[in-house]
Formats: C-alpha cells, structure tokens, sequence
C-alpha cells in the first residue's frame, strides 16, 4: 500500500537505528505522523526518561537558532534526544531565508549523534492522487525538497485510496480477531473522507460496540459512526433536492428502520434544516467548488469532506431562495409536530418529505404566508 510505505519504511529505520540527523514530516495526515511518533518513543525515548528526552518546539515561538544550540547540547541526563519541531513555513516567509537553512545544513554534516530531529510541516496537504495537490501545497512541498530535502530526510505522510483504507480496516480487524463486512469497512472510508485518524478511532469504537459478537457490520457502522448518518440524511436531501419523491420516501424508510428509528425524529430534523441553511448561504453566494465551500461556510457550519460536491449540487438544483426558505419554514412546523407528542412522528416525517420533494408553485403574488404585515 503506497500510502503506508513511507511511514513504513520510517518505523523500519528507527527501530534498526538507521536514522539521519533531522528529518521533515510534510503532509496532515496525523494518522502516519502518530504512527512514526510513537516509533521513535518506544525505540529512543525510555518512558522515565521523557522528561529530559523529548522535547516539542515552534519555530513560531523558539528561535532555530536556540532549538540547533539545545540539539548540539549533549544531555546529561538522557542518552539520547529528540526534538519535534512545528511550524516549519517560518523557515519559508518572506525576506531572505537563506541563513535559516545554511544552519539547518551546517547541523547536519555535523550534528550531535545522539540527537533526532523532526521537522513537521503539516501545513501542506497530500492528496492520495498527488496530481491532485493544490498549486499552493506543490510549491511549498517543491520548495522543501529542493532545499531541506538535500540534507534531510523527506517522510511524506499522504491521504490515503479509499482501497488501501479498505484492505487496512481488513487487516487491523484480523489481528483483532475481527471479522468487519467489506460493505461496512466501505461506507467507514466513505463516510470519514478517508481521514485514517477518525477511520482508527471510529473502529475501535465499533470494536468495543460488537464485543463478543466479534463482527461489524453496515447496520453496526451507520448505527454507531455520525458521519454514517450523516451520509443517509444527505442521501435523503439528494432525492428531495432532485423532487424524487418516491427516492425520498425510501430514503427516509431505511434511516427509520435502522439504529434509533423514530426516536431519533428531533436529530433528523435538525440535520435537514442544518442542510438546508447550508444550502442557502451556498445559493446566496455563488458557490461553484469546494473552495469557495470552505471560505463561505464557517467553523461549526461547514460539511463532511465527502459531502462538499454533493450539497453543491443539490443547492443548485433550487432556482431560488425562496424555495429554500420555504423548506426551512416547512421542516420548523414539522419539529413542533414533532415535540406536540404526534400519534406517529412517522406519519408527520413522511409528510414533510412529500412536501418538501413537492414541485413549487408558481411565483403568482404573495402566498397567505408570505404577505406583507
């Protein structure tokens, strides 16, 4: 698996002691950099040594100077140390770099060998498709190699295919004496964007959910992981979205059927209006491509990464706002059926479902609710 084979080969090196002075770890995927952190803890760093072994530094806040005199010092409590250290664009920003990097360079044809240190520039992303990179992240990524990549490791921690995420989940769940479904481990990669951090912690959720019964299924992945629920109610939107009334109804017929049905109605409710604002602030300004996603939705507002192309096409499918607004209004009346203790909060689900996957009526005049007070 490509993905892993970097952080592999890492682990490999430091568990023989094969390492070079200083390293950069460049991408965001936590799950590699936690994988090759805990590597480097059990191999160099004894656990009541940690103190005066390991340290973490920002070259935001700590000059390099410093963190090179600091790395030059042997310890004389420690036999060897390590130093993380974030926020490597600093060594990038405007004015003339050169200085930084010539130090960099003359610690490692000279460096304490019983000294590591790990340079973490996570502010660039990796796609699993590197073809696919941003232009932003290429150019700094091209700018590492071509500079701390000559006298530095380069340890490139990458997204990774929804395949290799796949066949891993296969792999940990084995060794767990864990038999998960292939459609399960399927819609656990989808729903988590191939985040393999979340992908880890959510298995061991799920692990810890089966217990005796050793097996997950699709039923135990969509009951127990959000983002799995998620993916249903922006199944359910689609339909709504295309006026697919029957799709909608279906749609709506497996949620209730699975994990907390009906008594879930509050939650359900506020996931689609929650949609359904998104998708007017997406109709209100324009938004054509994940880009412009991320800028006009805020923290706390924004959508799962294997949601973004979706709501951008079911907001467009809308004419206008109106038909948004109206959806809002509709899914408000619902949630106070809702919480009015309904014969069957079935019945009042459904109904919302039909009228908001309704064809509009023509825009003639104002409706009765619509009138100006």
């Amino acid at each position: 698996m490509r993905a892993f084979a970097q952080a592999d080969r890492f682990v490999s090196d430091v568990e023989a002691r094969k390492l070079r002075p200083a390293y950069v770890f460049v991408g965001d995927e936590t799950f590699f950099r936690n994988r090759c952190r805990e590597a480097i803890l059990e191999h160099l760093v004894p656990p009541d040594l940690r103190d005066f072994s390991l340290f973490e530094f920002d070259l935001g806040e700590t000059g390099l100077t410093e963190i090179l005199d600091r790395a030059r010092t042997p310890s004389l409590m420690a036999p060897f140390q390590v130093f993380f250290i974030r926020g490597v664009k600093n060594l990038f920003g405007r004015g003339s770099n050169e200085e930084k990097l010539a130090a960099i360079e003359e610690y490692c044809k000279n460096p304490n060998p019983h000294a590591l240190l790990i340079f973490v520039a996570d502010h660039i992303s990796i796609p699993s498709d590197a073809r696919r990179m941003e232009l932003t992240d290429r150019d700094r990524y091209e700018r590492i190699r071509e500079t701390l990549g000559q006298f530095c490791g380069i340890v490139e921690l990458s997204r990774v295919e929804e395949s290799e995420a796949v066949r891993w989940i296969g792999e940990y769940c084995a060794s767990r004496d864990v038999k998960i479904d292939t459609d399960g481990a399927r819609e656990l990669v989808d729903a988590l964007g191939g985040d393999m951090m979340m992908i880890s912690n959510e298995l061991e959720k799920l692990i810890l959910y089966v217990g005796e019964k050793k097996r997950i299924t699709l039923g135990d992945v969509e009951t127990m992981v959000l983002a799995a629920k998620q993916r249903s109610l922006y199944e359910l939107t689609d339909a709504i979205s295309a006026k697919d009334r029957v799709r909608a109804l279906e749609t709506l017929d497996a949620i209730l059927s699975s994990g907390e049905g009906e008594e879930a109605a509050i939650g359900h409710l506020y996931m689609l209006a929650k949609t359904f604002r998104q998708m007017l602030v997406i109709l209100e300004r324009n938004v054509r491509d994940q880009r412009m996603l991320w800028a006009a939705l805020w923290q706390g507002f924004r959508v799962p990464p294997f949601a973004a192309d979706d709501i951008i096409k079911q907001a467009r499918r809308y004419k206008s706002k109106r038909e948004l607004t109206r959806g809002i209004r509709l899914i408000a009346k619902a949630d106070l059926s809702i919480r009015s203790n309904p014969v069957s909060k079935r019945l009042v689900l459904e109904k919302l479902v039909m009228d908001l996957a309704a064809e509009p009526k023509p825009e003639i005049g104002w409706s009765q609710e619509e009138l100006p007070v």
